[in-house]
């Protein structure tokens, strides 16, 4: 089975994961903790494609202890007995369970001694709040790092690799990224690596071949895209920090800003929280400076209620 160019390009040792410095670069935590050889327990979390997994593959490269890969939603408490099977023979597993958030009581309950004897090392990858969404027991019990969205610097390198990496990467192609199919590339998956790399196979195995070379310019990159990336997770950082930003924007009177944040809250779809965020913004920020602007948005609101989307994003003529 051929596997996503993303899962090829994982790194293999803390050298090669691009991005998250301040976690894994000279003197961090996670760099001191592999050399000095006493790992612990960690919860990763923040938007998708930034790396959680691709560090946890580091580690393991790193140690060369065994690597188990689980998912909380939808692997079961069998699938946790046999990791436990296996760190009891090897000594120590490093277990990556995605979507930790979504850990149930029973699987907590039989992994909490496990993390207690240092027999599995957890690496929890999640893109929720973990002081929100996880276990206190599982947290107190853990490391909680925050990992962030990939510079366009961070995602140029990774795509550099990936061109360039005959074993595992796209080298053996010739494939020639124009700068203009860099530039939207970088630009269209917002810090998304894992969309990036992605993206990216699938044009240069879809573009036929002309002269020798398998050019990739700014057209071919969007017909591999198709759409931007957006962080719109429904209970995630992201989605309050994309609201905040559109009512701070409105307070701030940078109308440019307001439309901005307003427009990729209607591309997510997310009427709910504009309506909402749109009403306490005419009570709190307007208030008393305009007395009529709440009726006025009230009476927005209602039709854009009864309308929904995508009517209800066309202003009145």
């Amino acid at each position: 089975m051929q596997h996503p160019l993303a899962y090829r390009m994982r790194p293999r040792n803390l050298d090669e994961v691009v991005g998250q410095q301040h976690l894994v670069g000279p003197h961090q935590i996670i760099r001191r903790m592999v050399q000095a050889h006493r790992l612990t327990s960690m919860i990763l979390y923040g938007p998708p494609g930034t790396g959680k997994t691709s560090i946890a593959s580091a580690i393991a490269g790193a140690t060369k202890y065994f690597l188990r890969m689980l998912n909380a939603a939808t692997d079961t408490k069998k699938d946790l007995q046999i990791v436990a099977e296996e760190a009891k023979i090897s000594g120590t597993v490093i277990l990556l369970l995605d979507e930790i958030h979504r850990l149930d009581k029973s699987k907590q309950d039989f992994l909490l001694p496990h993390l207690e004897s240092g027999r599995i090392i957890l690496v929890g990858a999640t893109t929720e709040n973990p002081y929100m969404s996880i276990l206190p027991a599982i947290r107190s019990r853990a490391q909680i790092f925050q990992v962030f969205p990939l510079s366009p610097d961070d995602i140029s390198t990774a795509v550099d690799r990936a061109l360039h990496d005959e074993e595992r990467g796209l080298g053996k192609y010739p494939v020639n990224l124009t700068a203009s199919g860099r530039d939207y590339l970088i630009a269209a998956t917002n810090g998304d690596l894992r969309s990036a790399l992605n993206a990216l196979e699938l044009a240069t195995l879809s573009t036929p071949e002309k002269d020798g070379h398998i050019t990739l310019d700014e057209q071919v990159m969007h017909q591999s895209l198709q759409q931007h990336a957006l962080d719109g997770d429904a209970n995630g950082d992201a989605h309050y920090d994309l609201i905040s930003a559109f009512q701070k924007s409105i307070r701030g009177s940078d109308v440019d800003a307001a439309l901005h944040y307003l427009a990729r809250l209607i591309v997510i779809g997310d009427l709910p929280s504009i309506l909402r965020r749109l009403l306490v913004i005419a009570y709190e920020d307007v208030g008393l400076a305009n007395p009529q602007t709440a009726s006025r948005t009230l009476t927005a609101i209602e039709a854009a209620e009864r309308l929904g989307l995508p009517e209800g994003r066309i202003p009145p003529r």
